[in-house]
This record gives C-alpha cells, sequence and structure tokens, in this order.
C-alpha cells in the first residue's frame, strides 16, 4: 500500500539454464508445471557502478524474463536490479530486498540495508534490490493516468450524491485508462508473475537458495515465494505483516480501524505537549479541532492546493512512522492557532504531494491489488462496507476506499489469493508492532501459524510500519543474529521474542530526515 518510492538505477545480469515457473492456479507441487527456459544471453547480468553519495558501493545491472511464464519463448520485460556485493571471505549467498506496495522501488533499499546491519553481517551477503516488474526503473513502467492525483480532488467523504458520483467518475476515469493503455500488461502484473520474476533473478544470480527480506506488501510476496519454491529459501525476515488471509478487501478495512486508533494516538500525543502546540490539553477536543480544519479545508483550499482529501494525504503517513508527528503538529497548530496555513502547504509537499514516480508506484498498486484476489463489483457492497467502518473509524475509510476503488471497475479478471500456509520452508524471523496502522497485528499473529516453525519477534506498544533497521537496537539484534547464523528465538508460546518500542519523537527533535527511521521510511513509502 504504497504512495512514494524511491526509483534508482538499471542496466542488465548470470549463467543460463531452467527457472520453474508455475501458472497462476496451479500449486507449488502441480506436476505440469512447466519449465521456462533462459537462454544465455537472457540470463546474463552485467553490473555497472551506480553508486549515490549515501551508497556509494552500489551497482545496478538488468534482467529480461518472460511477461508471460507460461510461454518463456514469448515476449519479455526488463526487471531493474540493484546490489551491494559481499566482501567477505566467505558468502552466504544472495540477500534480496523488497520495500512492499505493491508498486515500491527496492533498488535504494539494497543500499541501506547493507549500509544499516552490522557490518560483519552485512559483508557476507550480496544485498540485491529490485524494481519488480512494471515498477520503477523496469520496464515496461505504467503510468495510467498522469496527474491522478493532482489537487484539488473532491472531498473523499461522499456526503453528498454529486461528490459521491465525483468521486467515482475519477476512479471509473482511471481503471479505464489502464485497461486502455495497458491491456497487454495488467494480466501480468500480480503476485504470483512477481515470484517468478524472483526466481528468475535467484537463478541469474547463479544461486541454488535465496535470503529474502520483505517489508510490509513485501512480506505477502515472500510468503508466496516460500509457498512455490520452499526448497529455494534459505533464510527469509519479514516484517510488518500482511494478513495473507484477507487480500486485498479486507485486509483494507481493517486498516481503516487500525489507522483511526493511530490518529488518535498523534492526537493524545499533542495533547502531552501542548506546551508547544496550544491546541489542549484533551484529545478528544484536540480531535474535533482537526475535523474542524479539515471541513475548513473542504469549503476552501489552503493555497489552492490543500483540501480535504490533501489534508487525509499529509496526514496518513504519521500513522506510519511517529516521526513524522512533530511536523504534522507544527502545520496543524499553525492553522488552527495563526490562522496560517503554509506550514500545512509544506507537509503536503513533503508527504502527501504525488510526484510522476509515485504515479508509476499508485499504478502498479492498483494492478497488483486488483488482479491478485477478487473485490467486489458492486458498489452498493463498497458503500454499505465503509460506511459501516467510517462509523467507527472516520480518519482514513473513505480516503482508502477510493483508493483502491479502481479494483471495483477493473479491465481485467482476478486470480484467486495464494494460500500461503507452509511446513517445509525453513525457519522465517517474523517481526510486528502491536499497533501498526498499515499492517495490523493480527496479520502477523496469523502468519506466525502459517508457517511451521516461524519465530515471532514483537514490538510490544510500538506503533510504526516497519520496525526492523529503524533504531530499536532489541530488535536489531534478533535480525543480526538470525541473518548471521540462522538462530531464531524460541518461546514455546504464542511470541517468541518481545521488545519494547522506542520513545515517542520529541516535539524538539531535530529534522527527522536525519534519523535512521526517517530514511527507512523514505524508502518504504506510505501506503506501502
Amino acid at each position: 500500500m504504497n504512495r512514494r518510492t524511491v526509483a534508482l538505477c538499471g542496466a542488465a545480469a548470470v549463467v543460463a539454464g531452467l527457472v520453474t515457473a508455475i501458472p497462476a492456479g496451479a500449486s507449488a507441487d502441480s506436476a505440469t508445471a512447466p519449465r521456462t527456459t533462459l537462454s544465455a544471453d537472457q540470463a546474463k547480468l552485467t553490473w555497472k557502478k551506480c553508486g549515490t553519495t549515501s551508497y556509494p558501493t552500489l551497482q545496478c545491472a538488468s534482467l529480461k524474463v518472460p511477461l508471460d511464464h507460461t510461454d518463456p519463448h514469448g515476449e519479455r520485460i526488463t526487471l531493474a536490479l540493484s546490489r551491494v556485493p559481499h566482501t567477505a571471505k566467505k558468502s552466504q549467498g544472495p540477500l534480496l530486498v523488497n520495500p512492499g506496495g505493491p508498486g515500491g522501488s527496492g533498488l535504494t533499499l539494497a543500499g541501506f540495508v547493507a549500509a544499516t546491519l552490522p557490518k560483519a553481517v552485512a559483508s557476507q551477503y550480496d544485498v540485491i534490490g529490485f524494481d519488480p516488474r512494471g515498477v520503477g526503473a523496469s520496464k515496461p513502467a505504467p503510468n495510467c493516468k498522469p496527474g491522478h492525483f493532482t489537487p484539488v480532488r473532491p472531498d473523499s467523504l461522499p456526503s453528498t450524491p454529486a461528490l459521491e458520483k465525483a468521486n467515482l467518475d475519477r476512479v471509473k476515469a482511471f481503471a479505464k485508462a489502464c485497461g486502455t493503455k495497458y491491456g497487454k500488461l495488467l494480466p501480468y502484473l500480480d503476485t504470483v508473475s512477481a515470484v517468478h520474476d524472483m526466481d528468475a533473478i535467484r537463478h541469474a544470480l547463479g544461486a541454488k537458495k535465496i535470503n529474502y527480506f520483505g517489508y510490509s506488501y513485501g512480506t505477502y510476496l515472500g510468503a508466496v515465494y516460500a509457498k512455490l519454491h520452499p526448497d529455494r529459501v534459505r533464510r527469509m525476515v519479514l516484517d510488518s505483516i500482511v494478513d495473507p488471509t484477507g487480500v486485498w478487501y479486507e485486509d483494507n478495512l481493517a486498516q481503516d480501524h487500525a489507522f483511526n486508533d493511530r490518529h488518535r494516538a498523534f492526537m493524545a500525543w499533542v495533547a502531552k505537549h501542548n506546551a508547544k502546540y496550544r491546541l489542549g490539553t484533551d484529545p478528544e477536543k484536540i480531535e474535533t479541532k482537526w475535523y474542524a480544519m479539515r471541513a475548513a479545508l473542504a469549503k476552501k483550499p489552503a493555497d489552492k492546493t490543500v483540501g480535504a482529501s490533501e489534508l487525509e494525504d499529509t496526514f496518513v503517513p504519521g500513522g506510519y512512522y511517529n516521526g513524522y508527528w512533530p511536523y504534522l503538529a507544527e502545520a496543524f497548530a499553525a492553522f488552527v492557532n495563526d490562522k496560517n496555513d503554509d506550514p500545512l502547504v509544506e507537509a503536503y509537499e513533503n508527504f502527501g504531494a504525488v510526484d510522476p514516480a509515485g504515479d508509476n508506484s499508485y499504478s502498479v498498486y492498483t494492478s497488483v491489488q486488483c488482479r491478485d484476489a477478487s473485490w467486489p463489483r458492486d458498489w452498493e457492497q463498497w458503500r454499505e462496507d465503509n460506511w459501516e467502518v467510517y462509523e467507527k473509524a472516520p480518519f482514513m475509510t473513505w480516503s482508502n476506499a477510493w483508493y483502491n476503488a479502481p479494483c471495483a471497475f477493473w479491465p481485467t479478471d482476478s486470480l484467486e489469493p495464494e494460500d500461503v500456509s507452509n511446513d517445509s520452508v525453513p525457519p522465517v524471523l517474523l517481526f510486528q508492532a502491536t499497533n501498526d496502522a498499515a499492517t495490523p497485528y493480527e496479520g502477523g499473529r496469523i502468519l506466525h501459524h502459517l508457517l511451521r516453525g516461524s519465530s515471532l519477534v514483537v514490538e510490544q506498544g510500538g506503533g510504526n510500519h516497519g520496525i526492523t533497521l529503524s533504531g530499536n537496537a532489541c530488535l536489531d539484534k534478533h535480525l543480526a543474529t538470525y541473518l548471521a547464523d540462522g538462530r531464531v528465538p524460541r518461546s514455546g508460546g504464542e511470541v517468541d521474542a518481545v521488545c519494547k518500542p522506542l520513545p515517542d519523537p520529541s516535539p524538539l527533535s531535530k529534522k527527522a530526515s536525519g534519523s535512521r527511521g526517517a530514511a527507512l521510511h523514505g524508502l518504504l513509502g506510505f501506503r506501502g
């Protein structure tokens, strides 16, 4: 559920041979699963320098894979890859990393992971980033309707028939544009196809098995890979876990409740720091002021840019990462106390605005989610379900509904979700915060039961999304130990290890972009 991404480089790929590909709907042990042959040229990786100031050792390559893995000699597409090579004498093989989405670029994430893991651990791996099919530097990279999020959009709350129609017209136009421009591509933008691409990457790297580290949607991508290729998994880390039994309609409804709770946690934090923000000491009254701000912006957008929908876009990131709270609170307070909307417009530009990379990310997000699983095609069900949720969780319900609503009108049919239950994969290490809004806690608990032998590490009381390599030494110790020698914590109970959360930020803290957590969340994006 990824709103913004960071793209990087692309250039070309080792060895030739056979890559197993299982068509959508086939089981992992299907006797009829086809074999996809890659020629020597198609499977040769040529790595070139593409380092950045932050990650100078990054290299980039590209790999051609079948558009349709059941037709290995048909049309091909290009995947953009990145890596930080191992420097230790002994390598533990490739560590593929994914930031989530769907639609998130993983190229820069490879640099971040390699730089942030303990050197003794990172040096043992070739950390491999990749832009999944359709994303960023991979080609083709769809952009269904450039400027789909250009402000000012209709108020997301369909309080009148006219507003509901305006939002419906907008999402229908997006779905139609995707079908018109990318009709031949859409049937092959889905999680299972991305899994086959991952296995093609494994083969091109010359590895019998992969190590994998995925955040958010990347946890579902990893779980599906483990289901289809359990014998090709060496180690797997899944952080902030998608509920695989709710993809994708039910998962998004569950998000709405969790984001509402997280927004109220932000209101309580603002109340705690009344001396700074002067918005009061009662969280409920502060929340009333926030909704009054929303109503005012619905009538008169700030700087003809930030209306009610853009306000939601601006504050949703605070549900992913509390490091943004001081900046959101300052914008909120300036608007209410000083009638100054400049900080709010700046906050929108920093956290809510969608650039061309975000347009591509959203195009892939919708394409994958709409194709992966069945969505209600009757708008009456969406209306009924979302109004019901809105009564208890108003903060993000309708914003989230319209974000996903193209799936009600999507021009392709849907696949069946993958059953990711697995008793063949090696021990998988799971991380989950109890108050995560984007992937609520239940997802971690469910996947822990579905993956036999997995271990669940819980950040008790934590509310951020994406919690490892974000500054929590307790979590990172479990991660480093597992990647170093494969050891996982075991308790014999529902949870195998518990870590305390990091403290909430201070209003006077330095700019969040200077922290490790902000660097990570800039790569994970929003709606991810």
